[in-house]
């Protein structure tokens, strides 16, 4: 069925069920659920015009509830309760923004004892159809497996869309200043959200893989000063690109090189000053703008291949020192983990290579971390089902208080 009849379906299904009429009653301001804006109280909009952040964003802290419409998401309709809420964070450069995310809620559990997941999904891709909300409406994010596992476990998961994804905006990939706060904010937004009924005292943990390792390593790290009022108790991330000049210099040209692009991409839109269109030729322009409109994840493996930085630039920006500067103040490791945490690896990573995740792992032993690491005999791309089922369990130890096996 395409996108469209989709929604449209749905949302008649939904304003039958709510009973929702142009002439519904506002909610006074001093009934209102601290957490959720004034115009959160009715669901929609209902078209793409959901992503569109506010001109003015509301008032109101990180996590805070703007927007949010009940969700159907394609493979978890019959055993998970759903909403796409818009929510304050934070990006890179320390100013509010607005994020999207997916909550889903297991049916038959007690939503205020249930756990609490802030997933983080791999690399989607640049253009906004590609968002993860989107995915999880289609039935094709190819982290599912991780959230039926969650789901299946009883846990709550609140599924960001990070940064940017939007019909107007450029997701600001790979940046984990702005990844952290996104992952973190989808939590609280889902504690916040009175329709959820998740209590503000439950147990969080952070799971991920690839740009999702990468963005709940960001957010583990960010929780102490951040977020200190989380129950925090595990991080379990993979295929952690923990120093992205290491990873960069292992996708020029190879065949993850549209990575490397999507990453030049986010990183410029998180950071405007960097200017990447002044160091690109037409080439690079005519395929930048075209992989914003239509490339997702498997266009970027497909179209690049083997492609290198001096294809598509008249000279290589990650040099540089305003580049260098912005790309180091996003490398993980400054700062320790207060919890304990998994971090795994494919052995023979193309993608994002382990020599860099094994020096993460490293560094965090060295600041104390209680970390469990682990690798296996796969790629980037199985990694993420290598892996699951081992940070799946231990999850779920955290949540049983079990202590943690550190194997540093």
């Amino acid at each position: 069925m395409p996108e469209f009849a989709h929604r449209t379906r749905f949302v008649a299904l939904v304003v039958a069920a709510l009973g929702v009429t142009a002439a519904a009653a506002p909610v006074a301001a001093d009934q209102r659920p601290a957490g959720v804006s004034a115009a959160a109280q009715q669901p929609g909009p209902f078209d793409d015009s959901f992503y569109v952040p506010p001109r003015t964003l509301p008032e109101g802290e990180p996590g805070d509830v703007i927007r949010w419409r009940p969700a159907l998401p394609a493979l978890n309709a019959a055993n998970a309760d759903a909403w796409q809420v818009m929510y304050l964070s934070t990006n890179a450069r320390g100013e509010r923004n607005a994020v999207t995310a997916t909550v889903l809620v297991p049916k038959g559990a007690d939503p205020a004892k249930a756990p609490i997941v802030g997933y983080a999904p791999g690399t989607q891709g640049p253009a906004f159809k590609c968002a993860a909300s989107k995915a999880i409406e289609r039935g094709t994010l190819y982290d599912q497996p991780a959230v039926n596992d969650l789901i299946g476990r009883g846990y709550a998961v609140a599924v960001t869309d990070y940064e940017g994804y939007s019909p107007e905006t450029t997701p600001t990939y790979i940046t984990g200043r702005a990844e952290g706060p996104a992952v973190i904010d989808a939590v609280r937004a889902a504690q916040r959200f009175p329709q959820a009924k998740l209590s503000p005292d439950a147990q969080v943990a952070f799971q991920g893989y690839s740009q999702g390792g990468g963005a709940v390593m960001w957010a583990g790290e960010l929780q102490p000063s951040y977020a200190p009022e989380l129950n925090l108790v595990g991080v379990a991330g993979g295929g952690v690109p923990g120093d992205l000049n290491e990873v960069a210099e292992g996708l020029d040209g190879y065949a993850g090189f549209g990575f490397l692009a999507f990453a030049a991409v986010g990183l410029d839109a998180a950071y405007p000053d960097l200017d990447l269109d002044s160091y690109l030729n037409d080439t690079g322009r005519r395929a930048i703008a075209e992989a914003k409109q239509q490339d997702c994840v498997v266009e970027l493996l497909a179209k690049y291949p083997g492609k290198k930085i001096s294809d598509y630039t008249d000279r290589d920006p990650l040099p540089t020192p305003r580049w260098q500067a912005r790309i180091e103040d996003n490398e993980l490791g400054t700062r320790p983990i207060r919890v304990p945490v998994f971090q795994y690896h494919g052995a023979i990573d193309e993608i994002v290579n382990t020599p860099q995740a094994e020096a993460l792992h490293r560094r965090y032993c060295d600041q104390g971390v209680p970390v469990t690491w682990k690798t296996y005999p796969v790629d980037h791309l199985a990694g993420i089902f290598a892996g699951n089922a081992d940070a799946g369990q231990f999850l779920a130890d955290r949540f049983e208080g079990k202590p943690p096996e550190p194997n540093c």
